[in-house]
């Protein structure tokens, strides 16, 4: 019988990740309705010898290079034929009722394109995970924040965010999508690369009319940062650019130029930031992905007008008209809650 779902995870260079969440995959993962693929990017290091001891009768595709987080998952997704994908981070540990929850969830609720689960630290499982948390939203600006995690503030989880919500955003460390929609919305931007295109995704699926939850009753705990770490200069670039690409891919005039002109202050005051902390690789880092933006606009001419054509708004509802970075620093507003509340 044809399995309903493929388990998608994206390795470069990650044996050691593999050897340590593989066992809790398929220990928790029912194979007779999943089928675990590993999509190998390019791998130097022994990944491929060692799935092909240990773990002989998964399904194994070997891209010919790093294509990146967003390519080497739309070639791995490409010519398969599921009804759901699941885009698995190799450096995630699921738990016993993870697939299950959110399948039957997608069963019952048809008018769902994509799900999250919770996702809680691997280093610290009662605390939420800054890569989705419970859930991911963006501001007015542009700027991405999570139930859970508001900037660099993480919280503790006391099940204050364990309702279905719908999301504007669903991380890509395991995200449910129904297989066809990706692929109709054009899957992930291959020139992002990696950061934020799961964002520009999901705000495509937004604006056609499409629904995306964190259902918080499936839980997974993720390592995060396991490619590059927090403020690498790398990372630091590929946000800034990504970021900016993606207001200008969906981003509807008038409402674009204002927000350009009030993400030339943020993000410049972001680069003093970095001045004032000794860290001169990230503001050169700024400077460059704001450069870069500027000179990759023409390129996304096109795909900017065919987004907004195929959009059923302007604005999706669940973009906060709120400056995050006004309420975080200059109203103290730190967590979720106190940012959602009234007034």
């Amino acid at each position: 019988m044809k399995k309903q779902t493929a388990i998608v995870i994206l390795n470069w260079n990650g044996q050691k990740l593999l050897e340590q969440f593989l066992p809790s995959l398929l220990k928790h993962t029912p194979l007779d309705e999943a089928d675990v693929i590993v999509a190998d990017n390019g791998s130097t290091d022994d990944s491929l010898e060692f799935l092909k001891t240990h773990y002989p009768t998964l399904i194994i595709q070997s891209l010919d290079k790093n294509y990146g987080f967003a390519e080497g998952y739309n070639r791995a997704l490409v010519d398969l034929d599921y009804e759901y994908a699941v885009l698995l981070n190799s450096d995630v540990e699921v738990t016993p009722d993870w697939f299950h929850l959110a399948i039957d969830y997608l069963e019952t609720h048809k008018e769902i394109t994509a799900l999250q689960p919770k996702l809680l630290s691997y280093k610290d499982k009662s605390s939420f995970e800054y890569a989705g948390a419970s859930g991911g939203f963006i501001d007015r600006n542009g700027y991405p924040f999570c139930r859970g995690r508001i900037l660099n503030t993480i919280e503790i989880d006391k099940g204050q965010y364990d309702n279905p919500v719908q999301l504007f955003w669903a991380s890509g460390a395991c995200l449910f999508i129904r297989l066809k929609e990706y692929k109709e919305a054009g899957g992930l931007d291959a020139r992002f690369f990696a950061h934020q295109e799961e964002i520009d995704l999901c705000w495509r699926l937004n604006a056609r009319g499409k629904k995306i939850v964190c259902l918080p009753q499936s839980v997974v705990y993720h390592v995060g940062g396991a490619t590059l770490k927090k403020e690498h200069p790398q990372k630091t670039y590929l946000n800034f650019r990504n970021n900016l690409l993606m207001l200008y891919k969906n981003l509807p005039n008038p409402y674009y130029r204002k927000v350009m002109r009030t993400r030339f202050f943020w993000d410049y005051l972001s680069a003093v930031h970095f001045l004032l902390q000794g860290q001169f690789p990230n503001v050169v880092a700024i400077w460059k992905a704001r450069r870069d933006f500027n000179r990759l606009k023409a390129q996304y001419q096109a795909i900017r007008e065919k987004n907004l054509s195929l959009s059923r708004t302007d604005l999706p509802d669940t973009m906060l008209q709120k400056s995050i970075i006004w309420e975080y620093y200059f109203k103290n507003k730190k967590t979720f809650s106190q940012v959602m509340a009234r007034g």
